[in-house]
C-alpha cells in the first residue's frame, strides 16, 4: 500500500474531521488534501522528479505533515533531518542522499543560510517571515498559486523515506525505507494497539525520528487527529492536551520524569487521556510504578524497535496487577509484533532456546531496504534474509523479549541514539587527546548520560569546558559528553580492545 492512501480514506469516511492542529491553525481532511495535492503540484513545478530526494529540517508543524504527505502524493524520497545536528552534520546528510531540494523553518535557517552544496537545486522557505532570505524561494505562495495534481499512488515498494541514524563508524546512515515497509510496521502496530475512532494525538516526538514519522502516519490512516508541537515544553504539553482533548501521547522516559516533575503539574488536568506510549530508551521500573499511579485512567505501553524497522517490532501492554508490576515482565520491551519474526541467536546465526542469551535479529515486510549508498554495509547487516541488530537480548518462553546488551555500543539518552565512536572521533580531534572512551552512565532524568574516559597526551592539558567547546564544533550538543574522567591509561581485554565494561562500572551515575 502507499503511503497516501490514508489521506483518501478520511477524504471519503471523514472529510470534515480535523487532521492537524498547530497554533491557530486547524484544517480538515479535505483541507489537508487540497493543501497537499497543491504542494506536490508545486514541487512537480520545480522540477522535481520521482525519486527525487527532498530533505527536510523543520520542527514538527502541519506544514511539514503536508510537505512529507506531498513528496509521497508526487513519488518524491522523503529525507527528514534532524535539527538538532550541527551545520557540519547537515551538509554530511544532505550530500549524502543528493538532496535535489531542501525545505526549511525560520528555527532551522541558519545553521543552513551559508552552506553551498552542488546537488541542491532548490532552496525552500516554509517559515513565517512575510519575505524569504535572499536565495531561498518563499513555500506558501507557490502552494497557493499550483493547480492539484492526482496521487502518483507509488508502488508498495518504491522508496519512501531516507531517514538518517548514527553508524558505529561515526557516520550517520540513511535508511531506506519503501511505501511497503512503513505501512506494515503502521498496520502491525494498529494489530496490538488499534487507533480508537476519536484518536487525538500530541506529535511531541519529532518526525525526523521514525518513531514521529510513524505516529503522524497511523493518524492519516486511521483518520485522527494530529496536534502539532514545536518542542517539548511541559507547561505547554499540558495546555494544549488539555485545550485540544488530546486522549495519546508518544514520549520518551525522560519527558515523562519531566512532566511529574514540573511545579504544579496535575494529571487532573488531563481527563481526556487514555494512552501513553514509550520508546527510544528504557523506562526505569521506579518511573514507571510513579507514572502509572499518578495518570491511573490512561494504558502505558511499551514499543521496541528501530529506524531499520520502520519503527516498532516489539510492544508491551503494561498490566496494573500488583503481580505484574512486582516481576520481571515489566522490563520487558513485549512481544513481536505482527510484520515481523524475532530469534534470539548465537553468533553463527542459530536461534538459541527460550532463557538464552544472545543477538536479537529479525525479519519481515518492515525491515528496511538497506543504507543509502553503502552496499557493503547493508550486506553486512543481514545473515541469511535475518536483520542483526547489535542488541543482545533474551527471549522468554511466552515471547516475551528483554533486552539485555547493546552489541554496538550505542548510548541512548533522552530518546537520542548516539553512539560512542562519533563522540570518540570528535575527541581525538583535539590536540591534546591521546586517546578516549566513552560509554553511556545512568542518568535519573535521561536514562543515560554520555561519560568520555579521556588520556591526554604527556605534558598537555585540557579542562572538560574545553573538550565540550571543542566538540561541540563537530557533533550536535546532544551527543557531547556530560561528564569527564581522565585517566593515564585506558584499560584492555586480553584481545588489546578497551574494556569498556569496567569503565561502565567504575563511572558513578549522575
Amino acid at each position: 500500500m502507499h503511503l497516501t492512501a490514508g489521506l483518501h480514506r478520511a477524504l471519503q469516511q471523514k472529510p470534515d474531521q480535523i487532521a492537524t492542529v498547530f497554533g491557530p491553525r486547524r484544517q480538515s481532511y479535505s483541507a489537508l488534501v487540497d493543501r497537499v495535492s497543491r504542494s506536490a503540484s508545486a514541487l512537480q513545478a520545480l522540477g522535481l522528479q520521482p525519486g527525487d530526494r527532498l530533505a527536510l529540517l523543520a520542527h514538527n508543524s502541519d506544514r511539514l505533515i503536508e510537505l512529507l504527505l506531498a513528496a509521497w502524493w508526487c513519488g518524491l524520497v522523503a529525507c527528514p533531518l534532524n535539527t538538532r545536528w550541527s551545520p557540519q552534520e547537515i551538509a554530511y546528510a544532505l550530500q549524502d542522499c543528493e538532496a535535489s531540494a531542501l525545505a526549511v523553518d525560520d528555527a532551522c535557517l541558519g545553521s543552513v543560510q551559508a552552506l553551498t552544496l552542488p546537488c541542491l537545486r532548490t532552496r525552500l522557505y516554509m517559515g513565517e517571515l512575510a519575505n524569504a532570505p535572499e536565495g531561498w524561494l518563499p513555500w506558501a505562495p507557490l502552494v497557493v498559486a499550483a493547480l492539484p495534481v492526482p496521487d502518483a499512488r507509488c508502488d508498495p515498494q518504491t522508496l519512501a523515506a531516507i531517514v538518517y541514524t548514527g553508524g558505529t563508524t561515526g557516520a550517520a546512515k540513511g535508511v531506506m525505507l519503501s511505501h511497503a515497509n512503513i505501512w506494515a510496521s503502521m498496520v502491525a502496530r494498529l494489530a496490538v494497539v488499534p487507533n480508537p475512532e476519536h484518536s487525538v494525538t500530541l506529535l511531541i516526538s519529532p518526525l525526523f525520528h521514525v518513531a514521529g514519522l510513524g505516529r503522524m502516519v497511523v493518524q492519516i490512516m486511521t483518520g485522527g487527529t494530529c496536534v502539532c508541537l514545536s518542542g517539548f515544553d511541559p507547561v505547554r504539553v499540558v495546555a494544549l492536551m488539555a485545550q485540544e482533548g488530546a486522549n495519546d501521547i508518544m514520549a520518551v522516559p525522560s519527558m515523562l520524569h519531566v512532566l511529574l516533575e514540573t511545579p504544579g503539574f496535575d494529571p487532573g488536568h488531563l481527563p481526556n487521556l487514555e494512552r501513553i506510549l514509550w520508546g527510544a530508551a528504557p523506562m526505569p521500573p521506579a518511573l514507571l510504578r510513579r507514572a502509572l499511579a499518578r495518570f491511573p485512567n490512561a494504558e502505558f505501553i511499551h514499543a521496541y524497535g528501530m529506524t531499520e524497522t520502520a519503527a516498532s517490532v516489539a510492544l508491551l501492554r503494561v498490566e496494573r496487577s500488583a503481580a505484574f508490576l512486582q516481576s520481571d515482565r515489566i522490563r520487558s520491551v513485549g512481544r513481536p509484533t505482527v510484520a515481523v519474526e524475532i530469534q534470539v541467536t548465537d553468533e553463527k546465526g542459530m536461534a538459541v532456546p527460550p532463557g538464552t542469551p544472545g543477538e536479537i535479529r529479525l525479519k519481515g515486510p518492515a525491515v528496511m531496504q538497506g543504507y543509502w549508498g553503502r552496499p557493503q554495509e547493508t550486506r553486512a547487516a543481514f545473515h541469511n534474509g535475518w536483520l542483526c541488530t547489535g542488541d543482545g537480548g533474551i527471549m522468554d518462553a511466552q515471547g516475551y523479549l528483554y533486552i539485555t546488551d547493546r552489541i554496538k555500543d550505542m548510548i541512548i539518552s533522552g530518546g537520542e541514539n548516539i553512539y560512542s565512536t562519533e563522540v570518540e572521533n570528535a575527541l581525538a580531534q583535539h590536540p591534546a587527546v591521546s586517546a578516549s572512551a566513552v560509554v553511556g552512565v545512568p542518568h535519573p532524568k535521561w536514562g543515560e548520560a554520555v561519560h568520555a574516559v579521556v588520556v591526554l597526551k604527556p605534558g598537555l592539558t585540557a579542562a572538560p569546558e574545553a573538550l565540550d567547546a571543542h566538540c561541540r564544533g563537530l557533533i550536535a550538543g546532544f551527543k557531547c559528553p556530560k561528564s569527564y574522567e581522565f585517566r593515564d591509561q585506558l584499560p584492555l581485554t586480553a584481545a588489546g580492545k578497551v574494556a569498556k565494561n569496567l569503565l561502565r562500572q567504575s563511572a558513578a551515575p549522575m
